[in-house]
């Protein structure tokens, strides 16, 4: 990631940098309600294996890019596996967590995606400045191999398999979406596009602020998060899923507005370090959430639908900066008023489903 707006660039492309992040979200919420309904019959392992193989081609692809449209198709395909390896996942993981452990469960789930997000986007700027970017690329691959490998040690959960056959493609309208985990669903929406933004715009920041390591912000949001997490894994079990959000949404606001006023690497940083706060405590509670919420038979669809709604979050949050950000600093200061104004609705709707008891959840 933090290499992508440099290739772009290169190609002659420097406005359309938001595109990264948006033609990506865009594939990855079209395949969802097929991920979703397929790890409901053919088995949870065998969509994750699809995401994997569909991730592995594209990174080693990325290497042959000489064109705009050809870097975007990519990003369009590789989209794709990020829509069916984590639904696969997440149902997965739904069926082994006891209900009063979910919260907890669900922590250590997300951490582990940030940890690789984080790591990833730390080391993409060294390994690329020793072995260039298709080594960058070549290496992505080999985690993906890696994965695959692991993999062959997890335990499928499914219980009542089917054989896959073509009417399973032909997706109706509760496939898509299940309406039971919509209120998790709208908190993730709004949230998620401060994580649009903050892709879209970190690594230009760090370049401005004089960073030479473009994962800056994610190494500090990665190392919050992780530490956060190994007190707050449990805080949504204890007080309620809502409750928690309350607090992690607040700090996202803060995170933001600090993000807005950076103008040196302190306040960058300690932006960057209460986003992971933010994140540590929003994570775990927004899956449990959706865990609680999702009917027994359908947890694959209603994975889908809280990952959709994650995708089309950071697919706004990316596509907004498009008509505010110009390449100048001031520009991505005032871009992330975006995150500032999404995360304080998200907030009011948080306060209303409380103080209305909109469910029992």
């Amino acid at each position: 990631m933090p290499e992508l707006n440099g290739i772009i660039t290169d190609l002659g492309g420097a406005d359309k940098k938001g595109l990264i992040i948006t033609v990506f979200t865009i594939s990855a919420a079209i395949s969802r309600p097929f991920s979703g309904k397929l790890s409901d019959y053919i088995g949870r392992k065998k969509v994750i294996i699809i995401g994997f193989v569909m991730c592995a081609l594209v990174a080693l692809s990325y290497s042959f890019v000489h064109t705009i449209f050809f870097f975007l198709l990519l990003r369009f395909l590789h989209g794709f596996s990020v829509g069916f390896a984590p639904t696969g996942a997440t149902a997965l993981i739904t069926d082994i967590l006891p209900i009063e452990k979910r919260g907890t469960g669900m922590g250590v789930w997300g951490t582990f995606i940030s940890l690789g997000i984080g790591v990833g986007q730390v080391a993409g700027t060294p390994i690329a400045s020793v072995l260039g970017v298709k080594g960058l690329f070549i290496m992505s691959f080999l985690c993906v191999i890696i994965s695959i490998g692991l993999l062959y040690f997890v335990r499928e959960t499914l219980l009542n398999k089917v054989p896959f056959n073509c009417n399973q493609l032909v997706i109706k309208k509760n496939d898509v979406i299940d309406i039971n985990v919509l209120p998790s669903a709208i908190v993730m929406f709004l949230t998620s596009m401060c994580s649009g933004v903050v892709f879209v715009l970190t690594p230009d920041i760090s370049e401005y602020l004089g960073i030479s390591n473009k994962g800056w912000f994610f190494f500090f949001y990665v190392l919050t998060t992780i530490f956060v997490r190994l007190f707050t894994g449990k805080l949504s079990d204890r007080i309620g899923r809502r409750q928690s959000l309350i607090i992690g949404v607040s700090l996202l606001i803060v995170s933001m507005l600090v993000l807005s006023l950076a103008t040196n690497i302190l306040v960058y940083t300690l932006a960057s370090i209460i986003f992971g706060l933010a994140t540590g405590v929003n994570s775990p509670s927004l899956f449990a959430w959706t865990a609680d919420l999702s009917d027994v038979n359908r947890r694959g669809v209603g994975a889908g639908t809280m990952f959709i709604a994650l995708e089309i979050g950071i697919m706004t949050g990316s596509f907004l900066t498009l008509f505010i950000y110009d390449n100048t600093y001031k520009s991505a200061s005032n871009s992330f008023l975006i995150g500032l104004v999404s995360s304080t609705i998200a907030l009011i709707y948080l306060v209303y489903q409380i103080r209305n008891k909109v469910s029992k959840y």
